[in-house]
């Protein structure tokens, strides 16, 4: 049995350095999205969205593929990112309810392009950003430069909503895609030639992982430009 008390999130963010963090309605993210969200639990009504700004400095020296020191950010973001998302799931377990911290990033199909739930819609139902053209969730503030983890749970705080598309008539992730597979809308994304070239990437030396950062690079939000 539960006793009512919920960690404050606000104050969990801050103590763990995070720049972002919101609460979605898991039941009504189910009904939008059901494949995506197809491995929840149905006994949790509610994902919490942690997001980590990533560093600009590392970021800006991107051009036409990763660099080792990008591969290094984003690995220690995600550490960084499951190590709060761990943290807040044992909160939350201390204080009677029940919690599931799912990784930044893991690949739970066969064929690598998809994790046990989706961050960027969990980011998206949360209210933390929009999904922009590369399908990426987009922060008003911090463009695509953030990571996310999430943590289901049973709590029920009260949920986010979701941000309409601000990317208006910019285009520069559709110019800097090298692989041609941002389209005008989200839906039209290109996720095999996108993923084409992050087994070209994964080859590169110091780098051995489907990561890219092109268009995270790109996308600076509308509070950046």
């Amino acid at each position: 049995m539960t006793d009512g008390r919920m960690p404050d999130l606000d104050k969990f963010a801050e103590g763990w350095g995070l720049d972002a963090i919101g609460v979605a309605d898991l039941d009504a993210l189910r009904k939008r999205e059901p494949d995506a969200m197809a491995s929840a639990p149905v006994d949790f009504c509610r994902a919490i969205a942690l997001g980590m700004r990533l560093l600009d400095a590392v970021v800006d020296q991107i051009e036409d593929r990763p660099t080792p020191l990008y591969f290094h950010l984003y690995r220690q973001a995600n550490f960084a990112l499951d190590r709060a998302a761990f943290y807040l799931a044992l909160s939350l377990q201390t204080a009677g309810w029940r919690a599931i911290a799912v990784p930044a990033s893991q690949t739970t199909d066969p064929s690598g392009q998809r994790g046990m739930l989706s961050h960027r819609l969990i980011g998206h139902a949360a209210g933390l950003g929009w999904i922009g053209r590369p399908t990426l969730l987009i922060s008003p503030r911090y463009g695509a430069r953030m990571r996310y983890a999430s943590v289901l749970t049973n709590a029920p705080y009260p949920p986010g909503q979701p941000m309409e598309s601000r990317c208006a008539d910019c285009r520069d992730c559709i110019d800097a895609c090298p692989a041609g597979a941002v389209k005008e809308s989200s839906r039209e994304f290109d996720v095999e030639a996108c993923f084409d070239k992050l087994k070209e990437f994964r080859k590169l030396p110091f780098i051995g992982q489907h990561v890219c950062g092109i268009c995270v690079k790109a996308c600076r939000g509308t509070d950046c430009v």
